[in-house]
């Protein structure tokens, strides 16, 4: 028998990732020493408190039943202080809904306001998520909003073609570009989506990974943004817990609320434990300064940071040190798909600028997600194919 995929999975494009996910595997079995700088997964293990904690958690039996569609109070409770202390922002606990990770909630939330037809403003380049998992499958239309280096890689506002825009994505610190912003530029984000009347879906999943004194600031610190905005964080990168899958959304109620609907359909929140341990890793940050552990992780990072980028500057790679997350955008000098098949040959696996979009074409994303001896026998196996 077969069966015919709905229209909205086959208006989906071929998803690289498994391309390139498929080609790693096959390179390990024949045996291939493959080092992988593709994947934005830490390799630094979560803190030693949060494993703790999540032995004492899960133990508890209690902690084994459903939770609500919003999150456990003390959950919620947990992030509206974390806000305070961290972003100096004032939310209530019917501003915040658990999530279970920050990319789940980027996908619901289009199918509680976008209509079939419904356009979406989508960063290109991109994690894809955001044009497939959201606006996609929810029969909604993507419209390219390009990021371009003459730029720094932020959106010009000015050219934009506003017509029937419902909702826009933004994504700072960004994520493949590595791009920062500061408040300045939010405002200017926020004054867009309010001047036509657009959803802002602000993804800050990277807010704590930052370099050289630089602070992500929160884009509901902005005025008049918890009018249009909603804001989604993760403890994925922050703790290290990209497998234990909790985050959460904050901001304008009416937006929180529409994205609690739906999920009252179709899942149960997280975990109770998986909560619970969160309570204690946002609790972790004192006088809104983040824990000693996230401080040497993020100079772990820069150093590692530093060390690719002057190697592949050396090699004759443009690339700047970017402030946040734990990537490098490289200009590749060409295509980008060919670059990446290229390095693969020599055991280095990095992920081609174009499948973030067709804005992506001639970069390459290279994380920084392993230890520094790896990283200089990646850049001599570069240097090497080249």
């Amino acid at each position: 028998m077969t069966f015919e995929y709905a229209d909205r999975i086959r208006r989906l494009p071929p998803y690289l990732f498994a391309e390139i996910e498929k080609a790693i595997k096959e390179k390990k079995a024949q045996g291939v020493d493959l080092i992988s700088l593709s994947i934005g997964d830490p390799d630094l293990p979560p803190p030693k408190f949060i494993i703790e904690a999540l032995k004492e958690e899960a133990a508890n039996p209690k902690n084994h039943n459903y939770s609500f569609s919003q999150g456990e109070p003390d959950f919620r409770e947990a992030v509206v202080g974390w806000y305070k202390e961290r972003f100096k922002v004032d939310l209530q606990q019917d501003q915040v809904v658990a999530l279970l990770g920050s990319k789940e909630g980027i996908a619901n939330i289009a199918r509680a306001f976008i209509n079939p037809g419904d356009h979406a403003l989508v960063p290109d380049p991109a994690y894809p998520v955001y044009a497939n998992g959201s606006t996609i499958l929810c029969d909604g239309i993507a419209v390219p909003l390009p990021l371009l280096e003459k730029n720094s890689f932020k959106p010009d506002f000015e050219v934009v073609n506003t017509k029937g825009i419902k909702m826009m994505f933004l994504n700072y610190p960004n994520n493949p570009t590595a791009a920062a912003v500061d408040k300045a530029f939010l405002k200017e984000a926020v004054d867009f989506a309010k001047d036509n009347n657009i959803i802002l879906c602000f993804d800050n999943a990277y807010s704590e990974i930052t370099y050289d004194g630089y602070r992500a600031p929160s884009i509901l610190e902005v005025e008049c943004a918890m009018d249009v905005a909603v804001e989604f964080h993760s403890l994925s990168k922050t703790f290290n817990m990209t497998g234990d899958r909790i985050g959460f959304a904050v901001g304008n109620k009416q937006l929180v609320s529409g994205l609690t609907k739906v999920k009252s359909q179709i899942d149960s929140g997280p975990p109770v434990y998986t909560q619970k341990v969160a309570v204690k890793a946002l609790a972790a940050y004192k006088n809104g300064e983040p824990p000693a552990f996230l401080k040497e992780n993020n100079q772990i990072l820069q150093e590692r940071r530093d060390l690719l980028v002057e190697t592949l500057c050396k090699i004759g790679y443009k690339c700047d040190k970017p402030k946040a997350t734990f990537y490098v955008w490289v200009n590749c000098k060409g295509d980008s798909m060919k670059f990446t098949a290229k390095l693969l040959d020599v055991g280095v696996a990095v992920t081609p600028g174009i499948g973030f979009g067709k804005f992506g074409e001639g970069y390459a994303r290279i994380t920084f997600t392993q230890p520094k001896e790896r990283i200089i026998e990646a850049c001599n196996r570069i240097a090497g194919a080249f």
